[in-house]
C-alpha cells in the first residue's frame, strides 16, 4: 500500500482534473527523457511549445494576458506532479511562477501584453538572472551595471547558475542602476536573448537537477528600451525582489514536500519487493521504523504546507511563513530522501535508480531560492 497522503484542503475537481492532464504530460513528454536530457545538460526546447499547447503554461496569469487565468493552486498541482513523476530538468517553476508573475506585476501594460501571450505559448522561455559569480545570497552587492542613456538601459555584467539559460528567450535582470545606493539602487530590466551584446556561456554541470539547463549569462554593452525597466521607476528592483520571494520560496517547499512523499513511496515497493536474509526489507524492524519516521515527517510537512498555500491564496502569507516552509521542507526531504537511499543498500547510489536522482536533485533545495541560513536569519528578525 502506498504512502496515504491526505488530500489537501485547497484542492478542488478542477484541479484534480489538471493534476491528470499534468501527470498524462509528463509521463509521456518528459519521464522517457530523462537519461538523455542528464547527459546534454538540457531538456528539448520543443517540451516548451508542447506544453503551451496543452494549457500548462501561464496558469495562473489572467485570460487577458494569454494565461490560464487560474491561481497559485493551479501552480502547485502542476510542481506537485513533476516532483512526483521525478524530472527536475524542466524549468517551469521559473518560469510560470517566478518570471511572468514579476511580468504581471511590474511590467509596462504595452509590455505585458507583448510578453506574456508568448510566455503562455511557449513561443518564449522565461529566466530571472539575480546570481552573479561573486555574489550569492546578497543582492544588494551585485556588479552587473544598467546606465541609462536616452530612451535605452546599456548593460554590462555577468550572471551565473541561472535556470533556463540556455534556452531563455527573455530574462528578468537584477541590475545596479545606481551603484553608490546599495539595496535602493537595484533595479530589474527584462532582456530578450536576440539582443546584441547578449551572449550565453557553459551550461554549468551540476551535482543534481542534470537535465536543467542551467547557465552562464554575459551582458556586453546590451542596449534595450528603457520601458522594459520593471516598475515606474528605477531603484524599486530590492522591494520587488522581496515580495516576489515569498512565493518563489514556496514553490519550493511545495517541490519539496511532493518530492518526499515521492521518494517514500518509491522505498515502500522496493523494500516489499527487495529479498534479505529470506524475507523483504521491509519486515526488519529498522525499516518499519525509518519509513514510519519518514511518513511521519511528510505528514507534518504536508500539513504545514497546504496552511501556507492557503494563506497565499489569501494574499496572506507573510515573508517569514514562507522563509519557514522553505527552511522546513528542505531540511525535512533532504534527510527523508537519504534515509530512503540508505534503505536500497547499494542499488540506492546508482543513478538509473530514481531515488539517487531524488537524492542530488534535492540538495539544492537547502541553497537556492536562499540558502538555510538566509532563512533562519529572515525568520529570527521576527522573533
Amino acid at each position: 500500500m502506498p504512502l496515504q497522503i491526505q488530500k489537501s484542503s485547497w484542492s478542488t475537481t478542477e484541479l484534480e482534473d489538471l493534476r491528470e492532464l499534468a501527470r498524462s504530460f509528463l509521463q509521456k513528454e518528459l519521464v522517457p527523457h530523462q537519461e538523455r536530457w542528464a547527459a546534454e545538460k538540457k531538456l528539448d526546447r520543443e517540451v516548451w511549445t508542447k506544453a503551451g499547447e496543452v494549457g500548462l503554461l501561464a496558469l495562473s496569469i489572467p485570460e487577458e494576458y494569454g494565461g490560464g487565468g487560474g491561481t497559485f493552486a493551479h501552480e502547485a498541482v502542476l510542481y506537485e506532479e513533476q516532483a512526483r513523476a521525478g524530472d527536475s530538468a524542466w524549468g517551469v517553476t521559473v518560469h510560470n511562477g517566478i518570471v511572468a508573475h514579476y511580468l504581471l506585476a511590474y511590467g509596462l501594460e504595452e509590455r505585458k501584453r507583448e510578453w506574456l501571450p508568448k510566455l503562455a505559448s511557449g513561443e518564449f522561455v522565461g529566466a530571472i538572472a539575480m546570481t552573479e559569480p561573486g555574489t550569492g545570497s546578497d543582492l544588494q552587492n551585485i556588479k552587473t551595471r544598467a546606465v541609462r542613456e536616452g530612451d535605452h538601459y546599456v548593460i554590462n555584467g555577468a550572471k551565473t547558475f541561472i535556470t533556463n539559460g540556455y534556452h531563455a528567450d527573455l530574462v528578468v535582470v537584477a541590475c545596479k542602476t545606481d551603484p553608490e545606493a546599495g539595496a535602493q539602487g537595484v533595479s530589474l530590466i527584462v532582456v530578450e536573448t536576440d539582443t546584441p551584446g547578449f551572449r550565453r556561456g557553459r551550461v554549468l554541470d551540476k551535482v543534481g537537477m542534470k537535465g536543467q539547463d542551467t547557465a552562464e549569462l554575459f551582458f556586453d554593452d546590451v542596449r534595450v528600451p528603457a520601458s522594459n525597466l520593471l516598475g515606474d521607476a528605477e531603484g524599486q528592483g530590492f522591494i520587488q525582489l522581496m515580495l516576489q520571494l515569498p512565493q518563489e520560496r514556496l514553490i519550493i517547499a511545495v517541490t519539496a514536500v511532493a518530492g518526499m512523499e515521492a521518494a517514500i513511496n518509491l522505498t515502500i515497493d522496493y523494500t516489499k519487493d527487495r529479498q534479505a536474509f529470506g524475507r523483504p526489507i521491509f519486515s526488519f524492524q529498522n525499516t518499519k521504523f525509518t519509513l514510519a519516521e519518514a511518513a511521519t515527517e511528510a505528514a507534518v510537512a504536508r500539513a504545514y504546507l497546504d496552511q501556507c498555500i492557503e494563506r497565499h491564496l489569501k494574499g496572506e502569507l507573510d515573508v517569514q511563513g514562507a522563509a519557514m516552509a522553505k527552511l522546513w521542507t528542505t531540511e525535512r526531504v533532504n534527510k527523508v530522501v537519504d534515509q530512503c537511499l540508505q534503505l536500497f543498500g547499494g542499488y540506492g547510489y546508482m543513478t538509473e535508480y530514481p531515488i539517487a536522482r531524488a537524492w542530488a536533485d534535492m540538495r539544492i533545495s537547502r541553497i537556492f531560492g536562499g540558502t538555510s541560513e538566509i532563512m533562519k536569519e529572515i525568520i529570527s528578525r521576527t522573533l
